[in-house]
């Protein structure tokens, strides 16, 4: 059954989670205090980040919050997992104010109330896990009657509300975090494993900070997999608008990892919310040191600046987008693009003065001259745009060739690449394929009527606005309002940018379409922005972190704290040394048994501390083996691979 345009639009209100779908505002929240920090209202995002070091180890915490804050960070989470680290925070703080910094501490509680109870009292902020404050996870499958749940519901209550009247006492400021991997088994035995258990877990405990009329409350939302984490802020974000709450939103993606993946997939996660205006103070949590974290922080926040003065887009009347689950827009191939293959990766190679088969090292291929034939690697471009260049070399067969639509008419090779007019004044095209570059301002009754009877055309779609990627959203929308199932490809240009800027800008700014199921492609044209190389990984990065291409192996691993038992950087280096060839699988390396089996909640492997030096091996969320030495856990992590029937010998 069809709706009309009235219920399609009543749809579109339900579906609501920020001011504008194309006009970009910052979603308005209420101001919280951390001490002399303020988040929310109008106040710019902050920036914040975790210390590493032992609390228990005054100095080493101080000098590493110092390093930190000199970088930029403005909200310094230490962890306090018993009574007896809560209390130390009074140390390290006296410390930071004798050496001149009143930078506000956040205490980062989980299992341990009365160690919160202890920091709300000396610190300016605490944050709680709902899925592991008042609950002991068993990954227990229990049937709650109406009335059960509800018991359980007033044993929380009683459990967490001596904090909240001690926060409220003492001026303390609260984050209610929710972890897609620590979801209570109450919460998962009722919702699953969801956004919409999430943002129930955060609303329980934000109800009864609501009955003692507390409001210093900051949310947040966190999982490893971006799909979730963008689903489950919006999610919270819909619920707020209907019960008239506006608390701000602490943004991160969780168990990120390191390196360019972590990056990517931060920005990725976060940028996707920003975008929408979502968002007040945020952290990218990197497997690396704290202080790395602050500069990608603030590159990614740069991408933003100046996005409200955008030209204007057309609103989105009625919204056919699935903003809280993952459905892939519908499409029909052309060759192997669109309907159900993995989107591809087409280089830009158009601006090059001469292609050579050397070129084509950077985008995954290798010749190898004494087989005679192409090496291709999983991370290998699947087109290439090379304008007007030619090609006087076998290129591999894998590797579609796109020329401009004048140079590909003189000899018939490869594919064109088509303005909209030369694609509507034109009937000498291919076959096969014909790439069509369209901006928002193309599309026309007559480019939408001719795109409805070919069955050959894909879309190149690109936009000149700063707000990218709200312009494209609407390309999408009023391909699929009226009924084009032509493949895209997600294209953008920039420009004079470092490395590791394009990475964030790039998954901010297509990863959020992605995310929404939206393009069967990318396109990175990067002038003067890094390497060909990169340029490319970046790409295959940005389809791996929103799960719509996997071409590696996947690392969730934590940024390491206080609680962690091993050195989470070089283990993470020596567990990727070993396994980053194995492509498609997920291997979670976690610092202690708080970011143990739940939070790694989607990996196929799992490497948690569960003592000084001690190792336990998990298969999914089961415990496989227990406190295996550390110098021998890595060679029964393989092991323990290679019995399920995942490993397989590097070719390299």
């Amino acid at each position: 059954m069809g709706f009309s345009n009235s219920e399609q639009e009543n749809n579109s209100n339900q579906a609501k989670y920020c001011n504008s779908l194309t006009a970009f505002s910052r979603f308005k929240t209420k101001e919280v205090k951390v001490g002399d920090l303020k988040i929310g209202g109008d106040n710019p995002i902050s920036i914040q980040s975790m210390t590493t070091a032992d609390t228990l180890d005054t100095m080493a915490t101080v000098d590493e919050a110092i390093r930190m804050i000199k970088v930029g960070c403005e909200l310094i989470r230490i962890t306090a997992p018993s009574k007896k680290e809560a209390l130390n925070l009074k140390n390290i703080k006296d410390e930071l104010f004798k050496r001149g910094y009143n930078t506000p501490i956040v205490a980062d509680i989980h299992f341990t109330p009365n160690a919160a109870e202890i920091a709300a009292r000396i610190v300016e902020k605490v944050r709680v896990n709902p899925g592991n404050y008042a609950d002991k996870k068993k990954f227990e499958e229990i049937e709650y009657t109406d009335d059960s749940y509800n018991t359980e519901l007033e044993r929380i209550k009683k459990k967490f509300t001596p904090l909240v009247r001690i926060c409220k006492e003492y001026g303390t400021a609260m984050r209610i975090g929710t972890n897609h991997g620590s979801l209570s088994d109450r919460i998962l035995s009722r919702y699953g494993d969801t956004p919409k258990g999430m943002v129930e877990s955060a609303m329980e405990f934000l109800r009864i900070c609501r009955d003692e009329n507390f409001h210093e409350i900051i949310l947040s939302m966190k999982a490893s997999n971006t799909r979730v984490v963008v689903q489950a802020y919006r999610l919270l974000v819909n619920e707020m608008m209907k019960e008239r709450m506006d608390y701000p939103l602490h943004l991160g993606v969780t168990e990120a990892g390191e390196g360019e993946d972590g990056r990517i997939k931060s920005a990725v996660g976060i940028g996707a919310l920003l975008g929408d205006g979502i968002g007040d103070t945020i952290r990218v949590s990197l497997t690396e040191a704290p202080e790395h974290e602050m500069p990608v922080a603030r590159k990614l926040l740069s991408h933003f600046d100046g996005i409200e003065d955008h030209e204007h887009v057309e609103e989105i009347k009625i919204n056919p987008l699935h903003s809280f689950d993952y459905i892939k827009r519908d499409t029909h191939s052309v060759l192997n693009i669109g309907e159900t293959n993995v989107p591809v990766v087409m280089a830009d190679f158009c601006l090059k003065k001469k292609i050579t088969p050397a070129s084509l090292f950077a985008l995954g291929y290798t010749y190898s001259t004494s087989a005679d034939k192409w090496n291709i690697s999983d991370m290998a471009a699947d087109y290439m745009f090379v304008g007007n260049n030619d090609i006087n070399f076998e290129v591999p067969g894998t590797l579609g060739v796109i020329y401009n639509y004048k140079k590909w008419i003189s000899h018939k090779n490869g594919y064109p690449f088509l303005t909209v007019s030369e694609y509507l004044d034109n009937k000498d095209m291919s076959d096969k394929l014909n790439m069509v570059y369209v901006c928002l301002a193309d599309l026309s009754p007559a480019l939408i009527s001719k795109l409805k009877k070919d069955a050959t055309a894909v879309l190149l779609i690109d936009t000149y606005n700063k707000n990218g990627m709200a312009e494209q959203r609407k390309i999408f929308v009023d391909l699929i309002n009226n009924n084009i199932k032509t493949p895209v490809i997600i294209g953008r240009a920039y420009g004079n940018l470092s490395t590791e800027q394009l990475q964030l800008s790039c998954a901010a700014d297509i990863g959020a379409l992605l995310l929404d199921g939206l393009g069967d492609g990318i396109f990175i044209a990067a002038e003067n922005c890094g390497s060909d190389r990169s340029v490319n990984k970046t790409a295959f990065g940005i389809l791996q972190a929103t799960r719509s291409r996997t071409s590696k192996t996947e690392y969730i691993s934590c940024p390491s704290c206080g609680r962690t038992l091993f050195d989470l950087q070089k283990t993470t280096a020596k567990i990727r040394k070993k396994t980053e060839h194995l492509k498609g699988i997920k291997i979670g390396i976690m610092g202690c048994i708080v970011n143990g089996p739940g939070e790694m909640a989607d990996a196929d492997y799992g490497y948690v501390g569960t003592g000084k030096g001690k190792i336990t091996l998990y298969k999914e969320q089961e415990v496989i083996e227990k406190n295996i030495p550390e110098s021998q856990a890595v060679d029964s992590l393989i092991k323990l691979i290679k019995k399920h029937g995942d490993w397989v010998e590097n070719k390299e």
